[in-house]
């Protein structure tokens, strides 16, 4: 996966400044957030909704805790952990994207602003951090990790869902159907064929499953691991902060 840590200055497949490709990701999902969900289960066959509910299910939220949900959208995943007695938020910097799921009645969710190199909250403070498909848009991949790392209790636990690299026999039908069907997909459902085009190409630049289990080291992260899902199209990576750390 060629220059997969250099994502500061691309929008897919594009070089740009880091300032605009920050502009240039909030105008995709302020663009796709009315049929955002529509088009994911298009797009996955509705298998990105069992990815996430493993994802859930890995969190092992409990009473009394305090989870946020990173880049958390539409709140389809905080939705998943909620109901359990935990505090969980939602953040997210697309204000489009949260009043969807403003819009569906969520309301035992908390809803805020903010971006993942600047998470709204302080030191200490979460049990358990979830981010699924939004580590790759953020602009500083390597700051956002340690924010993550700043705003986890000691021994809280880190969970990120995200695309990588599918194992090699399916490789190249997963791109056919990726670069080819996707953004057709797109333009007839999502009406912004350019978005989705971003978004298959997001995913090619980004960390492979090796990859980003070393910037996590790297970043300070213990007992760093994942596991594959769907042949290595998705992949759940987990860690957590040092110290009494357990992670199932």
């Amino acid at each position: 996966m060629a220059d997969s840590y250099n994502i500061s200055r691309t929008f897919g497949n594009q070089t740009v400044a880091e300032t605009e490709r920050t502009r240039l990701i909030r105008r995709v999902f302020q663009s796709v957030a009315p049929r955002y969900d529509l088009m994911n289960d298009l797009m996955s066959f509705g298998i990105h909704r069992w990815w996430k509910r493993r994802l859930a299910e890995a969190a092992c939220v409990q009473a009394g805790q305090c989870v946020l949900d990173l880049a958390g959208g539409t709140g389809d995943v905080a939705r998943l952990m909620s109901g359990k007695g935990a505090q969980v938020m939602v953040c997210d910097p697309s204000l489009a994207m949260m009043a969807q799921g403003r819009l569906r009645g969520l309301d035992e969710l908390s809803w805020l602003a903010g971006i993942g190199e600047r998470i709204p909250l302080a030191d200490n403070s979460v049990d358990t951090l979830t981010i699924s498909f939004g580590i790759r848009n953020v602009t500083h991949l390597e700051a956002a990790l340690a924010e993550i790392l700043r705003v986890l209790k000691p021994g809280g636990r880190f969970l990120c869902l995200e695309f990588s690299r599918p194992w090699a026999p399916i490789r190249p039908f997963y791109d056919f159907f990726s670069f080819h069907a996707i953004p057709r997909l797109g333009a007839w459902v999502g009406r912004d064929p350019e978005a989705y085009t971003y978004l298959v190409e997001s995913i090619r630049r980004f960390p492979d499953q090796q990859e980003m289990a070393g910037m996590m080291r790297q970043a300070g992260f213990a007992e760093v691991g994942f596991v594959n899902f769907s042949f290595g199209i998705a992949c759940l990576h987990r860690g957590c902060k040092p110290h009494a750390c357990t992670v199932a």
